[in-house]
């Protein structure tokens, strides 16, 4: 059974939570305050920063060329195209690229990062593939089922809705989920069940990444 189909069901089960949030539900529907958005979309862009570092020691991890240029595609267009996207996404919403620069990351976003980063340094190929897994499976379904209520009348939600239901996002999606079987099914039970682990941890994190949102998350002291 290829490794996605093994997991779906557990996966499901994060999406599932993820769209029931009400933080999701509320963009869904576009009824979303803009605070807690705003919040969503700062640390993000922190967040995108490490992800960033996660193709970069993907590249030099690839098996094939072929995979490490696939790595070093990633890269650069999330450097040099989805940040720029971002940083005029946020204008929108009144947040300039000095205040995204001087973000303080959260306690999950740092919590999520640094797990993704360590991944990726001190594991496998197969491990970085595992642990970036969800949040691109995690983001296209969960703007699958956004949509098929319908797109949220409010055109900044409706431009994530959009931007994560696109065909260049699905098939991004589509991409990562057979990289990842295709690394699982040379894998031995336990190296499987590593990879598993760490998807589920990644998967966990982009639940508490929206649930810190909602609540605009702050360090205690």
């Amino acid at each position: 059974m290829a490794f996605t189909d093994e997991i779906h069901d557990e996966a499901d089960e994060f999406w599932s939570a993820i769209v029931a949030h009400p933080m999701v539900e509320q963009l869904g529907t576009g009824s979303l305050d803009v605070e807690p958005f705003k919040y969503w979309v700062r640390q993000d862009y922190l967040y995108l920063v490490e992800y960033s570092r996660l193709f970069a020691l993907g590249a030099t991890k690839a098996p094939t060329l072929d995979s490490m240029g696939t790595f070093a595609s990633l890269l650069e267009s999330t450097v040099n195209e989805e940040m720029d996207l971002h940083r005029g996404y946020a204008t929108e919403f009144g947040i300039s690229t000095d205040e995204l620069e001087a973000t303080t990351p959260s306690p999950t976003t740092r919590a999520y990062t640094d797990f993704l980063v360590r991944t990726a340094t001190l594991g496998t190929f197969g491990d970085i593939v595992a642990a970036l897994l969800p949040c691109m499976w995690g983001f296209n379904e969960t703007g699958r089922r956004l949509a098929a209520n319908g797109i949220p009348d409010h055109k900044q939600y409706a431009a994530w809705v959009e931007m994560y239901t696109g065909d260049e996002f699905t098939e991004l999606t589509e991409w990562c989920k057979t990289l990842m079987d295709d690394v699982a099914a040379a894998a031995t039970p336990t190296t499987r069940e590593r990879y598993r682990e760490l998807f589920r941890t990644s998967a966990q994190y982009e639940y508490k990444f929206w649930d810190a949102a909602w609540r605009q998350e702050e360090w205690p002291l």
